[in-house]
């Protein structure tokens, strides 16, 4: 009988320590301009993920503010600017502290953090404001400079395009489109998604329209996109290639 409980024991004791052990832990880090603050990560990204990722824990920090072009995330941009014969910025950088700040909140309670995915929506005010030039530059050096201070060079990222509101015709609005896609797709561990059907409204003449912001189905569709997309990247997968993953 002393033999049996001897073997036994051990079991039960390695068992315990498992079930203490911390589930793994997902971070999405949500950013942009008015797209992203219009999304509301509970009605279609949060219920995406967790289904995704059952079984594990997923958060979330959201900093979006909308009409904000992407200097007000990037140190460098007077030097990226004058590079492309661009005006410098007036305005700081506002927005980038305050992720670290909440990521350091995260990190307190989950130090043993499994992945962390940035998710970006914006580019809209760039578009208008004729600085595409600078974009593709900009976005690859926020995307370092998070990599960097949140010592999470392994980091994935998934861009949400610029929807077709300004068609071919905007030059500028067109480069940042092309630019979303090319960032994503020259680093193994980025994605784009699609969001052309986001923005289909109709007008009070009867007449439809790809408006600038997103219907509620669509910023649900956005979410349940930026999560499907993180999922096959953090499995180490191909993401889907017309932002459009299923």
């Amino acid at each position: 009988m002393k033999n049996i409980i001897l073997i036994i024991a051990p079991c039960l004791i390695v068992f315990n320590i498992c079930q203490a052990e911390e589930k793994p832990f997902h971070l999405f880090i949500l950013s942009g301009q008015s797209n992203m603050q219009g999304m509301k990560p509970e009605a279609g990204f949060v219920p995406e993920a967790e289904k995704l990722f059952s079984g594990n824990e997923v958060g979330y920090i959201k900093i979006a503010k909308g009409g904000r072009p992407i200097r007000l995330w990037v140190e460098e941009w007077n030097s990226i600017a004058e590079k492309h014969k661009l005006s410098p910025r007036i305005e700081s950088t506002i927005f980038y502290q305050p992720i670290l700040d909440q990521y350091a909140k995260v990190i307190a309670k989950h130090p043993k953090i499994t992945s962390v995915t940035f998710c970006w929506m914006q580019g809209e005010r760039d578009a208008k404001e004729n600085l595409s030039a600078a974009y593709s530059e900009a976005m690859k050096q926020l995307i370092s400079n998070l990599r960097r201070d949140l010592k999470q060079p392994n980091m994935y990222f998934v861009i949400g395009r610029l929807s077709d509101h300004l068609k071919e015709s905007h030059k500028s609005w067109t480069a940042v489109r092309k630019s979303q896609v090319t960032v994503s797709e020259d680093d193994p561990l980025g994605a784009w998604v699609d969001c052309d059907d986001l923005n289909n409204k109709t007008g009070e003449n009867g007449k439809n329209h790809d408006d600038l912001h997103y219907t509620k189905e669509g910023y649900s569709l956005l979410g349940k996109r930026y999560a499907r997309q993180a999922k096959l990247l953090i499995d180490g997968k191909k993401p889907s290639l017309n932002g459009r993953p299923e």
